[in-house]
């Protein structure tokens, strides 16, 4: 194992809880890309929110088509920087301000939480920060596995002398002292390549976070997080999980099927083209299914230079082809939340995010599948959001607007050892050592 398998993606430092910042978030998905652009104001404490020490106002935004994006990775890195640098000029255009660092989200990497724990004697008789951070670190470095990169070391809980529940050892007197910690891994390789693209337009990646985290920090509740909950972040290209207990972030898992691959199935069961299956999906994309679905016709398209002209499809017919693909991939966030600490939370309920998750009657199949409570999740306590990001597919660029608030949760490695990097000598010189270096 190198050490830059071991190394963490890069963590910003945690906010003063009385100052300003400015802060951007860089959602590079397979279908589009979000950025958006906030001033964080301390505020007063938020009963529904308490989490959060700072208002977010929006002052810039933009939402484009993303390129040389495939299943969440970069597939095409020209294509990809191109649509970088548009989509962060438009918003700061907006904004009226310049960005030189982003915040950005990982949802492909076949994303991976693991509890662990480890204990170790103490030498002094109590608990100093060092020793809370050696141990951190030396479980974290058991968690990570060659080829794969960290994006989060969230301490869950420790325990003095085998007793379990304690929030802040520090100070207290033991003989012997545990952490249980969530570490969420990303393959590197998947991670070196999206922080390429966005330095390539010449930005700084500030923290790099798990999607399907991001997204609960946006559209759950307190109690939610309290009494337990999932959220299914369901993206084009993507769908990831982030599991909630007793306050903290305790798993994450992911898989390579979304809404695009309801398109593709659209397309080759109406003999359509993508582009049109797509606008089918996203007019007419339903899990549902009535009596009058039979009989209501409609004319679709015939992909290229098909000489029999357009075939005439029943809504029936196109609500069966997209049912097949969402049962799937619920059937599969079904099995991952059963190997996961979800299934010890027998009233926990399931929150979904994304694009995906917007499909007519998608709650209601998710409920009857997962055998759980399901709502729809949008993003919380935001002002002045643009109409269009008030929906479930914005959780996760909100959430990163969030992250800041939370980051301080975070165990980071020292400096000179913690994160993976682009070097020290200007941008090309930061590239070519970095490279070298991971490969």
């Amino acid at each position: 194992m190198t050490g830059l398998d071991r190394n963490q993606t890069p963590k910003m430092r945690p906010m003063q809880h009385n100052r300003s910042a400015l802060v951007a978030s860089l959602d590079i998905g397979t279908s589009k890309i979000a950025c958006m652009i906030a001033r964080l104001r301390p505020s007063a404490p938020n009963e529904a929110l308490r989490g959060r020490t700072h208002a977010v106002e929006l002052i810039g935004y933009s939402q484009i088509q993303s390129r040389g994006m495939k299943a969440g990775a970069v597939a095409d890195l020209v294509q990809c920087e191109e649509s970088v640098r548009q989509a962060v000029s438009l918003a700061e255009r907006m904004a009226k301000v310049r960005v030189e660092s982003v915040l950005l989200p990982v949802s492909a990497g076949r994303l991976q939480g693991n509890l662990v724990e480890a204990v170790s004697d103490i030498q002094g008789g109590s608990v100093t920060p060092s020793d809370v951070s050696r141990l951190t670190s030396a479980g974290m470095r058991h968690a990570t596995a060659p080829g794969r990169t960290v994006l989060h070391a969230l301490p869950v809980g420790y325990s003095l002398d085998g007793v379990k529940g304690v929030r802040d050892p520090r100070g207290m007197v033991a003989r012997q002292f545990g952490v249980d910690m969530n570490v969420v891994t990303t393959e590197a390789t998947v991670a070196k390549n999206l922080m390429l693209a966005v330095e390539r337009c010449h930005l700084t990646v500030e923290a790099m976070t798990a999607s399907p985290y991001v997204a609960g920090l946006s559209v759950l509740t307190d109690d939610e997080v309290d009494l337990g909950a999932a959220v299914v972040e369901m993206g084009a290209g993507t769908t990831t999980i982030a599991i909630y207990s007793a306050g903290r972030f305790v798993h994450a898992s992911g898989f390579a099927v979304g809404g695009q691959h309801v398109t593709m199935d659209l397309a080759r069961g109406l003999g359509a083209c993508i582009a049109d299956a797509e606008r089918i999906k996203t007019l007419y994309g339903t899990v549902l299914t009535g009596g009058s679905d039979a009989r209501e016709l409609m004319t679709v398209p015939a992909a290229g230079d098909d000489s029999d002209g357009p075939q005439v499809v029943s809504r029936a017919t196109i609500a069966n082809i997209v049912r097949q693909r969402v049962e799937e991939i619920f059937e599969m966030v079904r099995d991952r939340l059963a190997d996961s600490p979800f299934a010890a939370e027998p009233r926990a309920r399931v929150v979904l995010s994304g694009g995906a998750s917007q499909l007519t009657g998608v709650p209601e199949l998710a409920s009857r599948i997962l055998g759980r409570q399901v709502r729809i999740g949008r993003p919380l306590g935001f002002g002045r959001l643009p109409s269009e990001a008030k929906s479930a597919s914005f959780a996760v660029p909100t959430g990163l607007l969030v992250y800041p608030q939370y980051a301080h949760l975070e165990h980071v490695e020292p400096r000179h050892t913690r994160q993976l990097r682009t070097g020290t000598d200007g941008y090309f010189g930061k590239v070519g050592r970095w490279l070298r270096e991971g490969f």
